[in-house]
């Protein structure tokens, strides 16, 4: 079987972990890169996950069988025409970016459709660039494929074959499709997280009493306000019309709910939250997704010296991981006393059956 080389035209956080993937399951792999941070190539070609660097958008890429365009939006869409100049007629064209029919008419106009299919591996991390890459940043994450109209149907199949052996979960979806279903579930939560955080911003007190007690549900509904501004800024600004028409739906559900607390209705607020209630408790219980999973556990603990170290001990001495450690104060919405975010699904389940198996009572987010 001939050798496939995978290229990347811009190698951050989501581009360096499919070339990470990439290294790690396809072992015949050649990977090439170019990316406008010198350092990440350097990191990479140290790494061993690419084969090759590149000073510029070049003939290097001419015998890639996958081109990845991993820049943000408006310089993939600038990168198009000299993409055009040097990859081959066999090369499967694709991106990574959260917005799908801003790209796909740019390569209409650059002529490239027939080799084009649009990706988005629906996973990420709060931390950006190559350092924080990771092949596992894929596993069971949904992969979106958006084929042009005109691509062959096996192309599609065999980007479905790949996307699957880097241990995602391939969905083909039509370009506004895509878009329609990312706003609703990805870009509205995140205007909906963020003018939450600055209304509690802009309603505390100058002793902070309100950001001193959020807790709970309040952190659990905005945790994704923490995403970079200017990524958030660009997908607004290029998802906008779908953005809007669901935001509009969702202030006229608000504006309902509004009605329905002035008149004091106990049946229209109760179906309210209890149907709400049932359609969450029906999603399946996965990281897939582009909001983040919460890899945490609670745990009670006793207020005496050395508990919590007893515990990162217990853990060390088992080779768990913590990625951060901390007293809850604000239990509304929470069970235990102690709060431990672990990196992965694995280290929790771990972690859990140790802790147990010593006597601690620990639970777990739903």
């Amino acid at each position: 079987m001939q050798t496939k080389t995978y290229g990347f035209i811009g190698l951050g956080l989501i581009g360096g972990s499919i070339a990470r993937a990439i290294r790690e399951k396809i072992t015949d792999a050649r990977i090439v890169a170019y990316d406008i941070h010198a350092a990440s190539l350097q990191a990479a070609l140290s790494d061993g996950v690419i084969d090759q660097a590149a000073d510029t958008i070049d003939e290097t890429f001419s015998g890639c069988s996958y081109l990845f365009l991993c820049a943000p939006v408006q310089k993939n869409d600038n990168n198009l025409s000299r993409v055009k100049q040097i990859i081959s007629k066999e090369c499967l064209l694709t991106d990574v970016g959260s917005v799908k029919t801003g790209i796909h008419h740019a390569v209409q106009a650059a002529g490239l459709s027939d080799q084009f299919i649009g990706g988005h591996p629906m996973t990420g991390s709060e931390r950006i660039g190559y350092v924080n890459s990771k092949a596992r940043l894929l596993e069971n994450a949904y992969y979106i494929l958006s084929p042009t109209d005109t691509v062959p149907s096996e192309k599609i199949a065999d980007y479905r074959a790949l996307v699957e052996a880097l241990g995602a979960i391939p969905l083909v979806l039509d370009c506004k499709q895509h878009d329609y279903a990312t706003a609703a579930i990805s870009h509205l939560p995140h205007v909906i997280a963020a003018a939450l955080v600055n209304l509690v911003h802009d309603s505390d007190n100058a002793e902070g009493t309100l950001k001193m007690i959020a807790a709970g549900g309040f952190k659990d509904i905005t945790r994704i306000a923490s995403s970079s501004a200017q990524m958030w800024q660009q997908i607004c600004l290029t998802n906008t019309d779908n953005i809007a028409a669901l935001l509009d739906n969702y202030i006229a559900a608000l504006n309902k709910v509004r009605t329905e607390l002035a008149v004091h209705d106990p049946e229209a607020l109760y179906t309210f939250f209890d149907n709400a209630r049932i359609y969450r408790d029906s999603f399946i219980n996965t990281p897939s997704g582009p909001i983040k999973a919460d890899y945490s556990i609670r745990i009670d603990i006793a207020d005496e010296p050395g508990a919590l170290a007893a515990i990162a001990t217990i853990l060390a001495l088992h080779q768990i991981s913590i990625k951060n450690i901390g007293i809850v104060h604000n239990r509304e919405a929470e069970n235990g006393v102690m709060r431990i975010e672990l990196y992965d699904a694995v280290s929790i389940q771990k972690a859990q059956e140790i802790l147990q198996a010593k006597g601690y009572t620990v639970y777990t987010k739903k």
